[in-house]
């Protein structure tokens, strides 16, 4: 059908009109186009140039800082201490040999020092910073930077460290800290990123490693612009991290001195804690260790002298070690049978030196014996025959259980590294773990604390602290967290009945008090500071019945690996209980005589707060205290306030 001529130049109209619409749209876009072009090549180059070699931006994680750590009192027990250092980059400093030769003009660098930063650059990437040198003086910092332009690629720097103000008087409680090690990252399912960052530290023992949750903190981060090899162009911007909590822990720093000072020179434990609010005030354990060797790398000479040492300075002996309690364990099958109704406080046990069951005797440690013996003149004179007659009437279930009820055999929860759980033995244990039956020789050992029964210092405070006060106390070492409280007390009764705790508390206030008790001579002559206590003797070997006919061999004539543990626990003041300490004195000998004098001094300072006055002794001893004090090795401490007290 043929159009007219009308309608043909109608359509040509609108088509020029809509080619005019399409062409002014595209060469308003090409105008637009070409305008960003210019803004992003001309004034923008600048800002781009470095993508355009392809830059990108990356985040780099911020460590933030530690938490502290401190004593009752705020006093710092772990501190963050600048740390000043040297660092290197390698792209940057040219010759390197050169470089550090010139260093090493200016600053200290053994041998040794420059050999590992050799190393470490040559397998570093050469534009990331190798530490050439640490924990240095101001004045090593000042002379580097004054000589800068002769050192290309080398600049002072300032981190935090870790500082361990009081060394060894905390260093089984705290701990230390250390980088993270692949074995580290390996027991983490899904680890923090802040463990990637390069010789970040953390816990490694002690409070360190328990509280580390805590203690490590937040990241920050930073965004940095870096090109396609990873060099680093320049800082964007950054948001610092957020610090650790602060830790208040329930330790005095003076007592907690006193304490390593008294113990110093034998391989043995302490622990000193408040019976009302279960408050641990001091855990002491010798020999100790400086913590501040691993924090900033020990050396393989030192670790071995650690590790080599056969008191084990390493070993926490305080929460770590367990030991036969001896007769410190009397006060258990005391309360069982009591408790039991299978012997009453007024009824008599005979002692001839010996009891004989299945054709075994076992002895008292008086060859002699006692003759007639009450409970309270069993544990003022410590006889052992009494304890193998009411336990085999009493039994090893209902003594385990009483133990368990005092605090033994259970593995208490605090922060510190290893603390053991000991053992309070049943029948069902010995078969399971020993695949024997129980014999009846295996109750009358326990009943003394020998055999299988195995008690910390840390327990048989808590063992002391319970028999005290008649509650469930339960120890504790956090004080607070970023100031606030943790939780401690009040306390459930234990549900033992006051009639049989009265009766061992009096039995052991005729340990210290009594002249015939086995720590008279360790007594305190303070009126209203008396102390209770019970001596405690765990053999480590077995005697034979050859050596008793012959005569047993003295502790002193033994190889000191051979000897007796000593042992000591008690509470004071007797008629107000404020206090227990336990003191274990490994291959000691006596409890009386190598244990129960070093809980007298460790009560004494808990008491008065300070080093006790020489009124607190029995007049005979007064000038060997004198010169114990003398000869202790004490920290000037300084408080909060600045002001300085003698611990």
């Amino acid at each position: 059908m043929r159009r007219s001529h009308k309608e043909t130049k109608e359509s040509a109209s609108r088509i020029t009109r809509r080619g005019l619409i399409v062409g002014g749209a595209q060469a308003a876009f090409l105008g637009v186009l070409a305008m960003r072009m210019r803004q992003l090549q001309v004034e923008e180059a600048d800002q781009y140039r470095l993508l355009a070699e392809e830059n990108r931006i990356n985040m780099r994680l911020l460590p933030p800082a530690r938490g502290l750590i401190f004593d009752r009192h705020g006093i710092a027990l772990a501190e963050n201490a600048q740390n000043y250092r040297i660092v290197i980059v390698r792209e940057d400093a040219g010759d390197v040999d050169a470089t550090l030769a010139r260093l090493s003009r200016l600053i200290s660098l053994s041998p040794e020092d420059l050999e590992k930063a050799e190393k470490e650059l040559k397998r570093r990437s050469s534009f990331v910073p190798v530490t050439i040198a640490d924990r240095l003086p101001w004045e090593d910092i000042a002379r580097v930077a004054v000589n800068a332009p002769a050192l290309p690629g080398v600049t002072p720097d300032v981190g935090l460290s870790r500082n361990y103000p009081m060394k060894e008087d905390f260093a089984h409680i705290i701990g230390y800290v250390g980088p993270v090690s692949d074995y580290d990252l390996s027991k983490l399912e899904d680890p923090d990123p802040l463990l990637q960052i390069p010789k970040f530290q953390i816990g490694k023992s002690g409070a360190e490693n328990r509280l580390e949750h805590l203690m490590r903190g937040k990241a920050g981060f930073k965004r940095i612009e870096v090109n396609a090899v990873g060099r680093v162009m320049r800082e964007l911007d950054r948001k610092e991290g957020e610090s650790g909590a602060n830790i208040q822990l329930t330790i005095d720093a003076g007592l907690q001195n006193f304490v390593q000072a008294r113990l110093r020179g034998e391989s043995a434990s302490s622990v000193v804690m408040d019976v009302r609010s279960g408050d641990l005030v001091a855990i002491g354990s010798t020999p100790s260790f400086d913590p501040n060797l691993f924090v900033r790398g020990i050396s393989v000479a030192d670790y071995r002298t650690l590790t080599e040492n056969k008191y084990r300075p390493l070993a926490n002996k305080s929460v770590q070690g367990t030991y036969p309690p001896g007769s410190t364990y009397k006060m258990v099958t005391a309360l069982a049978a009591l408790e039991a109704g299978v012997v009453g406080v007024e009824d008599r046990v005979y002692c001839k030196g010996w009891i004989e069951k299945g054709g075994r005797r076992f002895h008292c440690w008086k060859r002699s014996g006692h003759g007639q013996v009450k409970l309270k003149e069993s544990l003022m004179r410590s006889c052992d025959v009494y304890y193998y007659d009411v336990a085999e009437r009493v039994g090893i279930e209902k003594m385990s259980e009483m133990a368990r009820r005092l605090g033994l055999g259970e593995r208490h929860d605090i922060p510190m590294s290893a603390v053991n759980g000991g053992l309070a033995p049943t029948k069902a244990w010995k078969r399971e773990q020993r695949g024997a039956e129980w014999v009846v020789g295996d109750t009358l050992n326990s009943a003394i604390g020998q055999g299988f029964v195995l008690a910390s210092p840390l327990q048989l405070a808590v063992m002391t602290s319970r028999i005290a006060t008649g509650l469930e106390v339960q120890p504790r070492l956090v004080k607070s967290v970023n100031g606030k409280e943790e939780p401690g007390g009040p306390w459930p009764e234990l549900g033992i009945s006051e009639r049989s705790l009265k009766a061992v508390r009096n039995g052991m206030f005729a340990v210290s008090n009594n002249t015939r008790g086995t720590a008279y001579r360790t007594r305190i002559a303070a009126d209203g500071m008396e102390i209770a206590g019970k001596t405690g003797t765990s053999q480590v070997r077995n005697i034979s019945k050859a050596e008793r006919a012959r005569g047993v061999f003295r502790n002193e004539d033994l190889p000191w690996e051979r000897r007796d543990h000593a042992l000591f626990v008690a509470f004071a003041p007797a008629d107000n209980p404020r206090y227990a300490v336990s003191v274990v004195v490994e291959h000691g000998g006596g409890g009386s005589t190598a244990a129960a004098p070093i809980a007298r001094d460790i009560m004494l300072r808990a008491l008065y707060g300070e080093l006790p006055p020489l009124e607190a002794y029995p007049s005979d001893q007064r000038a060997a205290a004198q010169e114990m004090m003398d000869k202790l090795e004490l920290r000037e401490i300084a408080l909060p306030d600045d002001g300085k007290v003698r611990a």
